[in-house]
């Protein structure tokens, strides 16, 4: 019977699959098939894996047998396909066990041997090892170490290791990877693989527990809620060396959840991000869970300036995962929400770049009562220290035309010190006095107020060169703030990276003028066009050098 590729990227004959799918029927059929592959001849078994293995030998005839060690050779998983085929995704889902297709593994490997040579691959979740084989045969002569919890996953993974003849380079570990110890080894170690889909509710608390304080050790703060990909990641984070490298297929969520954080903060932060790639819903990278997959690489201890995004429609353009959109830094480490920034720009002509690349976009402060913090100067009775004009209506944005020139006419907001103390005699009595009445309004109980450091303390930002509406049924209007005023959430702020001169913010606003259409933004029902501060940090504008020389257009 002619060979076929299975659903998971496994090379497997017709025939093999029907003699083994008819005669390995149990886990226990699954176990006698692994020891009598040679799973005893590849370090010493645990217990836990000596408990698994019945007496009577393996079913299968020795041709079937023959036939089943040559798939392996070429790079099958039959082991592997038999134990999805035993176990539904469900039975499996405890210990988050997915199987990745051949071609994700094969990029992953490209970009792996695109690195250099390592001495040593680690492997944190094997299975039955199909990322671990891969990468010993793109890496000859390295050592590999594979860590597993599961006694059938070691011994499925004992006896690939086994029919490949790989048994005098091979480590399986079976334990925690969170709990691995590895030796020095001269030269930098590979890891590689797809760290284990569980949620936080299936995770002991003492796990839990590790990774708040682990993370704490590192200066960075972790969420109880985060998934065991974000512990692997940590546990990578604290066994790698400089010079060490690596690639995991995950679930994407932590690119915007809360509990991600730690991740983005690693990558920045001693994992040292290379890129992550997107994988369209459609492409399905674990057939047997449902998640958008995110392929990062990282080089362990360097200091990215930027690093590489983008979004994959289809495994074919995966390649060695050396494309994607460069992302600085700066912008990354104030993003809570890595997706939006992989999202596909038009192509960006030489000497243009994107506004984030430029200028911070922040909408304004939120006061939560606009009818006790907004008022007109001459109607409150204040110190002129809490009182800050500001753009508190988009169409004194749209009225301004190019520049907000003065002032007069604004309403203010009361911006508050969050220390009161800081107010002395007269002030502090009229601050007391509007506190109170303040809270015979109940201000102090609304939503947004309840959840400020201080909830008589607006939070304004500075005054930004550039105003921005954000939303209206027309494209918006780019007001240059002469008038060093405020603006609350009615509007954007565009804060430069870096000093610009008067000259270049006027050309940035004249070209942001002519250049933005309503196309740009997101449409809603009724013909409104909303701009989120990171949607409007994708708007393509001249470089610096265009802006100061006058280019515009």
């Amino acid at each position: 019977m002619a060979s076929r590729i299975d659903g998971r990227g496994s090379s497997v004959s017709g025939e093999t699959m029907l003699r083994v799918g008819s005669n390995v029927t149990t886990l226990d059929d699954l176990a006698r098939l692994c020891l009598t592959l040679g799973a005893d001849a590849v370090g010493e078994l645990s217990d836990a894996e000596n408990a698994l293995v019945p007496d009577a030998e393996s079913p299968l005839t020795a041709v079937v047998l023959a036939r089943l060690r040559k798939t392996i050779q070429r790079g099958g998983d039959p082991l592997g396909d038999t134990y999805c085929r035993l176990l539904t995704p469900a039975d499996r889902r405890p210990l988050g066990q997915t199987y990745t297709p051949a071609p994700i593994i094969k990029a992953m490997t490209a970009w792996a041997a695109a690195q250099g040579t390592p001495a040593r691959i680690v492997d944190p979740g094997a299975g039955s090892g199909r990322y671990l084989l891969a990468a010993a045969r793109q890496f000859p002569k390295a050592s590999i170490v594979a860590a597993e919890v599961d006694p059938l996953s070691a011994l499925m993974l004992r006896a690939n290791i086994a029919v490949n003849g790989l048994q005098d380079r091979a480590d399986v570990r079976l334990g925690d990877y969170r709990s691995l110890t590895l030796p020095d080894v001269e030269g930098p170690t590979l890891f590689i693989g797809n760290p284990p889909y569980v949620r936080h509710h299936q995770i002991d608390a003492h796990w839990k527990t590790w990774l708040i304080e682990t993370a704490r050790a590192r200066g960075f703060k972790a969420s109880q809620l985060a998934g065991l990909h974000v512990h692997f990641f940590l546990a990578t984070a604290q066994l790698g060396r400089p010079g060490d490298f690596g690639t995991f297929i995950t679930g994407s969520e932590w690119m915007d959840v809360n509990y991600g954080s730690l991740v983005r903060q690693l990558l920045l932060d001693g994992l040292g991000g290379e890129s992550v790639h997107v994988l369209d819903p459609t492409i399905a990278p674990f057939a047997d869970a449902q998640t958008t997959g995110a392929i990062t690489c990282f080089k362990v201890g360097s200091g990215p300036t930027s690093m590489k995004l983008r979004r994959v429609d289809k495994v074919t353009e995966l390649g060695a995962l050396a494309k994607g959109r460069k992302v600085s830094r700066q912008r990354l480490a104030e993003s809570s929400r890595w997706s939006v920034l992989t999202r596909v720009s038009p192509k960006i002509p030489q000497g243009y770049v994107e506004l984030g690349e430029l200028c911070r976009v922040h909408r304004g402060a939120v006061t939560g009562a606009n009818a006790v913090w907004v008022q007109r100067r001459d109607g409150i009775d204040l110190p002129a220290s809490v009182l800050f004009p500001s753009v508190t209506k988009a169409r004194e944005l749209f009225s301004a035309g190019e520049r907000l020139a003065s002032p007069i006419g604004l309403k203010v907001v009361i911006d508050l010190p969050v220390d009161l103390d800081v107010l002395d005699g007269d002030d502090r009595k009229q601050v007391d006095k509007f506190i109170r009445n303040a809270k015979r309004h109940k201000v102090n109980e609304g939503y947004i107020a309840a959840t400020r450091r201080a909830w008589w303390s607006v939070g304004l930002r500075d005054a930004a060169p550039l105003l921005a509406t954000y939303m209206a049924r027309r494209p918006p209007a780019f007001v240059r703030n002469e008038a060093d005023a405020r603006h609350i959430n009615i509007a954007h702020g565009l804060y430069p990276r870096e000093a610009l001169s008067d000259r270049v913010l006027d050309n940035l606003g004249a070209y942001l003028r002519t250049a933005v259409s309503m196309d740009s933004g997101r449409t809603y029902a009724g013909g409104l066009t909303k701009f989120e501060p990171k949607e409007m940090e994708r708007i393509v504008v001249p470089t610096v050098a265009m802006l100061e020389a006058g280019v515009v257009a």
